[in-house]
């Protein structure tokens, strides 16, 4: 299941996207830095957007330090049967050279592999997967998903693409584990940026936080801090 093609996000779509992330629980670790796992399909059919994507995904970091700092694991497949989990980082400028390093190259989608490694991880947040395709059996992938659900780590699946299977296990992934799906569109950056980082807050500082990030934040935002007061 894969799709090239990039769809537009919609201000519907982005707002059911932060409401979902607004009234996930989060699960704080022993620290006062919140923990997430970033995960990334780095096979082939990604390589045409890959470096616009890093800089975009790298600002998730900009709005969390008055939070007590966002600490990233970056991973991520491609090849044959290469998994890589890079150490954690707490800046900006340490996620956007590891992902700068990173190479697409063809192979199979490893989503399995994503999942039981964040469930071998303690203390952590959320986890955020971009990709577009799945070669890897559904069933196998959503019952990993609900052992994350089990153990409060949601499921943030953004799809790069318009493969409308893709999308129904991503979204399925994603109610399983307690977390949210959302397009991943470079064509709207600004929508995209306000997502990546509503995440970030998330872990970094739970609702409260994204609450009071709203109040700087853009229209969209707003209207989800509405909403959650309804």
């Amino acid at each position: 299941m894969n799709d090239k093609n990039t769809p537009v996000a919609t201000s519907g779509g982005v707002n059911k996207f932060l409401s979902k992330v607004a009234a996930t629980p989060v699960r704080k670790s022993s620290t006062d830095q919140g923990k997430l796992i970033f995960a990334m399909d780095a096979t082939a059919s990604r390589e045409p957007t890959w470096d616009r994507a890093c800089h975009l995904q790298s600002e998730m970091f900009n709005a969390t330090d008055s939070l007590g700092g966002l600490s990233i694991q970056l991973c991520y497949y491609r090849g044959f049967a290469e998994f890589k989990a890079h150490a954690w980082c707490d800046s900006r400028d340490s996620l956007l050279a590891q992902m700068s390093d990173v190479r697409c190259r063809g192979g199979y989608t490893q989503i399995h592999r994503v999942l039981t490694h964040g469930l071998s991880q303690p203390n952590i947040q959320a986890i955020v997967f971009v990709g577009d395709a799945i070669e890897e059996n559904p069933d196998a992938l959503c019952q990993l998903a609900g052992k994350l659900g089990l153990i409060n780590v949601p499921l943030f699946m953004f799809q790069e693409g318009t493969h409308p299977q893709v999308q129904s296990v991503f979204r399925q992934m994603a109610r399983l584990s307690g977390g949210a799906y959302a397009p991943f569109d470079l064509n709207s950056a600004n929508e995209l940026r306000q997502l990546l980082s509503a995440v970030a807050i998330y872990a970094a500082g739970g609702q409260q936080a994204l609450q009071d990030f709203s109040q700087s934040a853009g229209t969209t935002v707003k209207q989800i801090t509405r909403q959650m007061k309804e």
